[in-house]
Order: C-alpha cells, then sequence, then structure tokens
C-alpha cells in the first residue's frame, strides 16, 4: 500500500469487502445536498379557496397591511433589524415579484369534510386552475396539495382526492415542475411505504417517469419520534421512502396536543417541539432531504396592538428556527409574510458580511484569526448561497465581497464531505 509500510494487497481488500455495504449506505443513503431549492416558508390555505390570483393579491395584502415600504422600514426598526431601510425595499419587491414561494392548498385539516361530491369537484377545479396558473406564469415555485391522511377513517378519502388530483394534473400534461404533495399525521413507516406504492401506481398508470413523484412527511404524531420497540421512525421513514421524501415538516398543533400540552402553550419553541425537530433534524443529515418548522396560530389581526404583539412574535419565532438551522416554515396568513421576509433577510444580511470574508480567507488562503475547514467552508457556502435564492442577497455583493464566482460558491456549498480541502477552487 505505500513504500515502508507493512500492510499490503490483501488487507485492503478485506477492509474494502468488510466496509462494502458501509460505502453503499453512505452513498445512497446519505448523498448530501442535491441542490435542489428549498423554500423559505409553506403558506396554506383552504384548497377551495385557491385561484391563479390568489399570491398576488396576498402579497399585495401583506405590503398593505404593514404600511407600503415605508411601513415595512418601520416595522423592521420595531423589531430591532438592522438596516430597516435597506430591508424595506428588498421585501416590498419581493412581496411583488415572489410573494409565496411555497403554497399548499390544503385538503385536510383546513378544508374539513363537505362529503365525497363537493370534495371531488374542488379537486378538479383545484388541479385545473394549478394548471392554468402554471401556464400563465402566477404559480408559486411550488405548490401542491395536503391530502386527508392515511388513517382508516379518512384513508380512502385520502387516496381518491391525491388520485384525483395528480390524475387531473397529468391528463393536462407536464406536471408542475414545483409540485409537492403533504402526507399529514404518519404515524408508522408503514404509512410511507404504502404512499410510494400509491406513487409508483399513479406513475406506472399515467407514462410518468419512475420516481418523479415525491412528497413530504407531516411529523404530527409521537410515534415518529419514538416508536413502541424504542426506534427512531423519522429517520428509517427517510430510507424507507426509496429517495421519494422530499421533506420532514414538524407539525405544531397536532403534535402538542397528541403529548396532552394544554393549548395556551403549544408552540413552535415549547422544549417537546424542540426535542422532536432535533431527532428530525439529526435523521434529516446527509440524505438530502429538507427539515421544516412548524407555525404559530398567533396572526397578525385585530386592535393595533394585538397585530404588532403577533409581528414581533412571529418575526422571533422565524429567527429562531434560522439560527438552529431549520431554514423553512410555515404561514397561516397573508399578513405574516411581511415578518417572514423582513425576519429571514435580515438573518441573512446581518450575517453576510462576516461570512463573505471568512470564505474569501478560505478560498484565496488567506491567514487569519479564524482557521476554518472544509466542513466550515461548506456551512458557510450554503448560508450565502441560501440567502441568495430567496432574494436577501444579490450576485454582485456576493462574488464583490467574497471574492469568489457564484460557480465556486455552487461548488463548496454542494461539495460532498469527503471531498479534500483544494477540490473546489
Amino acid at each position: 500500500m505505500s513504500a515502508g509500510g507493512v500492510l499490503g494487497a490483501e488487507t485492503l481488500a478485506t477492509v474494502e469487502r468488510d466496509l462494502a455495504a458501509t460505502d453503499e449506505l453512505l452513498s445512497k443513503g446519505y448523498p448530501g445536498d442535491s441542490g435542489v431549492r428549498q423554500p423559505i416558508h409553506t403558506l396554506y390555505i383552504p384548497a377551495d379557496r385557491y385561484t391563479p390570483e390568489l399570491p398576488a393579491a396576498m402579497g399585495a395584502a401583506a405590503l398593505e397591511k404593514a404600511g407600503g415600504t415605508a411601513g415595512l422600514a418601520a416595522l423592521a426598526g420595531r423589531l430591532g433589524l438592522s438596516q430597516p431601510g435597506e430591508l424595506a425595499e428588498l421585501v416590498a419587491a419581493k412581496l411583488e415579484r415572489e410573494p409565496i414561494e411555497d403554497l399548499r392548498l390544503d385538503f385536510e385539516d383546513g378544508y374539513g369534510d363537505p362529503g365525497d361530491d363537493i370534495e371531488d369537484a374542488a379537486v378538479i377545479k383545484a388541479a385545473q386552475l394549478v394548471t392554468q396558473a402554471v401556464a400563465e406564469g402566477t404559480a408559486p415555485p411550488f405548490i401542491g396539495i395536503r391530502f386527508k391522511c392515511f388513517e382508516a377513517p379518512t384513508r380512502a378519502r385520502g387516496l381518491r382526492t391525491l388520485d384525483l388530483f395528480v390524475s387531473t394534473l397529468a391528463r393536462a400534461g407536464e406536471l408542475p415542475e414545483g409540485l409537492v404533495l403533504t402526507l399529514p399525521k404518519v404515524t408508522t413507516v408503514a404509512q410511507v411505504k404504502a404512499m410510494v406504492f400509491v406513487c409508483e401506481q399513479l406513475e406506472a398508470a399515467h407514462g410518468l417517469p419512475a420516481g418523479r413523484l415525491r412528497f413530504e412527511v407531516q411529523m404530527e404524531t409521537p410515534q415518529l419520534i419514538l416508536a413502541a420497540d424504542g426506534t427512531v421512525p423519522s429517520a428509517a421513514l427517510i430510507h424507507a421512502g426509496k429517495g421519494r421524501v422530499s421533506s420532514l415538516h414538524y407539525g405544531t398543533y397536532d403534535y402538542s396536543a397528541s403529548l396532552g400540552i394544554a393549548a395556551a402553550y403549544q408552540s413552535m419553541e415549547h422544549p417537546a417541539a424542540d426535542y422532536a425537530k432535533n431527532v428530525m433534524q439529526v435523521a434529516v443529515a446527509g440524505t438530502g432531504v429538507h427539515l421544516s418548522d412548524g407555525s404559530t396560530n398567533i396572526l397578525p389581526l385585530g386592535e393595533a396592538d394585538q397585530v404588532e404583539a403577533a409581528w414581533a412574535l412571529h418575526a422571533r419565532l422565524v429567527r429562531r428556527h434560522l439560527e438552529r438551522g431549520i431554514y423553512q416554515g410555515w404561514d397561516l396568513h397573508a399578513h405574516q409574510l411581511a415578518t417572514r421576509y423582513l425576519a429571514t433577510y435580515a438573518f441573512y444580511r446581518e450575517g453576510f458580511a462576516a461570512a463573505a470574508v471568512r470564505l474569501r480567507n478560505y478560498v484565496h488562503k488567506v491567514e487569519s484569526a479564524i482557521m476554518d475547514e472544509p466542513a466550515t467552508a461548506k456551512a458557510l457556502a450554503n448560508f450565502i448561497r441560501r440567502g441568495l435564492i430567496c432574494g436577501a442577497l444579490t450576485g454582485g455583493e456576493i462574488t464583490e465581497q467574497a471574492e469568489i464566482s457564484l460557480t465556486t460558491l455552487e461548488a463548496i456549498a454542494l461539495a460532498r464531505a469527503t471531498q479534500t480541502e483544494d477540490s473546489h477552487v
């Protein structure tokens, strides 16, 4: 193996054989970040409220509620965010250009059970409107449905809704690139396997490429955090999903209620919530599966002081999950869009200067007080890349301050952890 050593080719061959299964697991089960865009939020609405004009209307409503660009700047100042004027201009532009990154048309809790005939008609209409919006260029980058769960009482209805939605889309032509399907209230890995089977059946029926249909799993039950046999199903279900699980989403209120937490104390920041999300975060690490926090049901509605308090709470919770490495959350109302973007943009802009300097020093081998290793450089690049994708940072800022190209930024951010320090330069 090396001059002067004592280990020969037979030793290497034995080690290679013994670690073949490990190599396959790491390659297939932990491929790392694929580079697929992760939206910073999911906004969900009852499915029968959707129209192609709705995202733009929600963006306009959010901007109006905040008082326009000047009002956004004032709100940013009251929230203690730096450079409020700059933030306000960026957020106002976002609300006009891309007010919603991920929109979920809800056929579950937010929709109810109006009867099969009414839901059938609503599903078909929703799919037709999504097709229209995609064709017109008014659909958000990500859009899809949450159907009823696979528990026995709602299983048939959930499957029928899923079937009608996907089938209507498929018959109209290409599926939307950003199509998202949400499987809620998952309790066991078997339900994920059942969803894989259903996706396979739909693909075969409509001539779709194998693996085209992916889905996110909504984590709303304690059984996914700790199973009866002491295992952690939230990790197992990712691999049982055969590459189809795109994201794990924490469900604040169903999960909290299932633990017996009183309604007044159900929150994204409850210790029980943090424990569940910590487990989920470890489960998705290295798999390429995204992770999303839940929502707060304290909405910016009512009297002025109530609106102000709700905005402050929402902005703080958004910042909180970003600092904990969870880069997506759920919103329940258009008026939350202002604080979603203000808090998110502030997070990236406030950390950008330091991250850019460190990444510049790493790439150009500049000696400094902080000696970053490849893994940290990857984290720095990912931070900047996420800020660029959501609109908080510009390409010009990045190339000027980090002194690297966007191609180099992408290469570092998406490099496998085992690559050498110089492989990206």
